[in-house]
């Protein structure tokens, strides 16, 4: 497409989206809605964009329903929306089978009841990135967090930021998150690249806030060790995608694999029979269901805002401001987490601004591994920190009143320490060691690999 083309008229449709779905959540917020900014299904609000285009844009209804159904069949597209469905189905039968909660009891038990606040954190940080979930990380060890808390005096704030921390570094890290997928999708490249472009950063941020958490969430009260109920067997489903989604086997057969895994564990201990084994797989499906049509729906309206100029319109007002590729970087950056701020979910985020992301870093020679990095990062850290997101509803909604979103926003460290590091890797960018070789030019256009 050429600049001629470019057309404030053509993002029209994006603005009513997110008008749309941020106009709706602070509508419930006002009125005291518990979730506010969740009432509105995401994949409901984009049909007003989709009908906008079709009023607005030039071309028969015939051409307009082509291009949208092309953009909805998108190789790429199709893609995300098939892994979103396997990862939702592996999420699904390991927890049926006792996988979390596995997981989390075999970290309680062997964590010095002196570091616990460190310790939830960890906990946190490894189920968030096995599962793919960080609101299934949240939902898993808030509960415990509580408790803890009551019996050791520690500060019931820290020990929900531990577990807000640790749930955003899984999700950005994580090889099944629904935000690694859109990420990697989007900009063409495969998630244990992203994995290697972010560890980078995440990690130093993730040792510095552990060891905060060591000096500063030190209990009171030593409370007597534990032993709880766990089985390693049913951890290992987790171990086996972590470990195959790093050495670069096909991610179909990744999930596909420890779905199976799970299954054949969950039958062998009565967790459900072979039928039950494939309700959990559907019903790990229906999770996804609304990611599944968001991304479809998203994908048409794309060709159609496309087609109409609305991208290269916005590409155009941001490269005035980029004068290289520090900054282009940055607008990257700051561009998702400013819409994750009005839309309150960060793969929507992702995927709104992930074509516009795509054509920056063709232009300014950046690799596309480190911009889906980018993407997950300062994406995860807007909803890692924002009062209103689903992550934090979820987490002060344990606490029935005991603790607020402004008493757990200042003590997100690992929140700030990453954007920190993220902000020096900008700058300085040590980020490429630990990218690996490309076998593709990585600034080839996806369509032309």
């Amino acid at each position: 497409m050429t600049k001629s083309n470019a057309s404030f008229k053509g993002l029209i449709p994006f603005i009513i989206f997110i008008l749309v779905y941020l106009g709706t959540g602070l509508y419930f917020e006002i009125k005291g809605t518990e979730m506010a900014f969740y009432q509105l299904p995401s994949p409901v609000a984009i049909i007003a964009g989709i009908v906008c285009a079709f009023i607005l844009f030039k071309e028969s209804i015939d051409e307009k329903f082509d291009t949208f159904v092309k953009g909805c069949g998108n190789s790429d597209i199709i893609i995300m929306c098939v892994i979103y469905l396997l990862a939702g189905a592996f999420a699904g039968v390991s927890k049926a089978m006792g996988g979390v909660e596995s997981t989390a009891n075999l970290g309680l038990t062997y964590i010095p009841v002196h570091y616990i606040t460190a310790g939830i954190f960890v906990i946190t940080s490894f189920i968030s990135t096995a599962t793919g979930t960080s609101v299934g990380a949240i939902v898993a060890i808030a509960p415990i967090a509580i408790e803890l808390s009551t019996k050791s005096h520690i500060p019931l704030p820290i020990l929900l930021a531990a577990v807000m921390g640790g749930a955003m570094f899984g999700d950005d890290l994580s090889m099944i998150s629904d935000t690694t997928i859109s990420a990697t999708r989007t900009q063409g490249c495969m998630m244990k690249d992203k994995f290697l472009a972010n560890i980078g950063i995440a990690l130093p941020a993730a040792i510095l806030t552990f060891i905060l958490f060591l000096y500063f969430g030190k209990p009171l009260d030593i409370i007597a060790a534990q032993t709880y109920d766990y089985n390693l067997l049913k951890v290992l489903p987790y171990v086996f995608v972590l470990v195959l989604s790093l050495a670069g086997i096909n991610v179909f057969v990744v999930l596909t694999g420890g779905i199976v895994l799970s299954g054949v564990i969950g039958i062998y201990y009565n967790s459900f029979s072979l039928i039950g084994f494939t309700k959990e797989i559907y019903i790990g499906f229906l999770n996804m269901n609304e990611i599944f049509l968001l991304s479809l729906l998203t994908g048409g309206l794309a060709a159609l805002v496309t087609k109409a100029g609305g991208i290269e319109w916005i590409l155009n007002k941001i490269n005035k401001l980029i004068k290289g590729r520090k900054s282009a970087e940055f607008g990257i950056g700051l561009l998702v987490a400013l819409t994750d701020l009005a839309v309150a979910n960060n793969t929507v985020a992702i995927i709104i601004n992930g074509p516009i992301a795509k054509k920056i870093s063709q232009e300014h020679k950046i690799d596309k591994r480190r911009v889906a990095g980018l993407l997950g990062i300062f994406s995860c850290i807007a909803q890692g920190i924002i009062p209103y997101g689903a992550q934090m509803l979820i987490l002060i909604g344990f606490c029935k009143g005991k603790a607020t979103p402004f008493e757990v926003i200042p003590l997100l460290w690992y929140q700030q320490i990453l954007l920190v590091f993220t902000l020096i890797s900008i700058a300085i960018p040590y980020y490429k060691r630990f990218l690996a070789k490309p076998s593709i030019n990585p600034y080839t256009p996806l369509e032309n690999i």
